[in-house]
């Protein structure tokens, strides 16, 4: 009996596989990055590719040009800027009221006494013309009443004008430029100051001060007051209540303290009596003419 051993297949030999590597991180063997390895870009133009980044820019593009504005969009933008404009001119407000927030109490009181002063004087007068309107309405002579009320207007119309003589409380200040750093500006500041808090009459050296008056610095490096040359030191002579005179030049950031700031000094003496003895030249109006009711 034949034992029967086993058929073997023959074949074409089966290539040698070659070694396989060795665990990555064994030394001299380069570690292979598999196919899914991020941040490898697929040459062939897949989603990662060039195409795909060029497509997305021509996206891009057209979301962005031409430019699409609807009307919610534009009432947005404007309310946007009017905020912003709102916001400025608030910071602008705020920054102009730096030199109060730095102020002294005492000198915020002054201020608040100044201001006080003040709305008490237009009160004053408001008192005043209510009585001679009274006084017209019920007096029997209403012309002898109408020609006192007149005779009266006309005395005080003529200290404004400064046709007339003015004398009563005031003061009289100095102002000494050994520098010569005052200009007609300043001077200018200082009249205004003085006529917000109550002056009647003001007289600097020779020069009576009215309405139409005028300051212009010279060639000659002086000042000219309505085309006069005043030499200084400059003497203002006011009438006035000087309890509201005095602090009203005395505020911080006033007029003492900027003539100080341009090396000048400024002195202040309050007088129960000072005269304002310079007259003015009434001018003949050319154009103006009273209007007809």
């Amino acid at each position: 009996m034949r034992s029967e051993q086993p058929v073997q297949s023959v074949g074409p030999e089966q290539p040698e596989q070659p070694e396989q590597p060795g665990e990555p991180g064994e030394p001299g063997e380069p570690e292979e990055s598999g196919a899914d390895t991020p941040g490898k870009q697929d040459e062939s133009g897949g989603p990662d590719g060039p195409d795909a980044a060029a497509d997305g820019r021509r996206r891009l593009r057209s979301a962005l040009w031409p430019l699409r504005i609807s009307r919610g969009q534009l009432v947005v933008a404007v309310l946007l800027f009017s905020l912003g404009l709102a916001l400025a001119i608030q910071v602008r407000s705020t920054n102009d009221h730096d030199q109060l927030r730095g102020a002294r109490q005492e000198d915020l009181v002054r201020i608040l006494d100044e201001l006080d002063s003040r709305q008490q004087r237009l009160q004053q007068e408001k008192t005043q013309l209510e009585q001679s309107m009274a006084q017209l309405e019920n007096s029997s002579n209403q012309a002898k009443e109408a020609q006192e009320q007149t005779r009266k207007k006309a005395a005080e119309l003529g200290v404004l004008a400064g046709t007339v003589r003015a004398t009563g409380p005031g003061i009289v200040l100095t102002i000494d430029d050994p520098q010569g750093q005052v200009k007609a500006d300043m001077l200018l500041d200082t009249l205004q100051e003085l006529r917000a808090a109550g002056a009647e009459a003001i007289q600097i050296n020779d020069v009576r001060v009215v309405a139409g008056t005028y300051f212009t610095d010279a060639s000659s490096g002086g000042v000219q007051i309505d085309g006069k040359d005043v030499s200084q030191p400059f003497r203002f002579t006011v009438v006035g209540n000087p309890q509201d005179l005095t602090p009203a030049l005395n505020i911080p950031g006033g007029v003492v303290r900027t003539l100080e700031n341009h090396q000048a000094r400024a002195t202040i003496t309050q007088q129960q009596k000072v005269v304002v003895d310079a007259l003015a030249v009434p001018r003949q109006l050319q154009y103006g003419k009273p209007a007809a009711k």
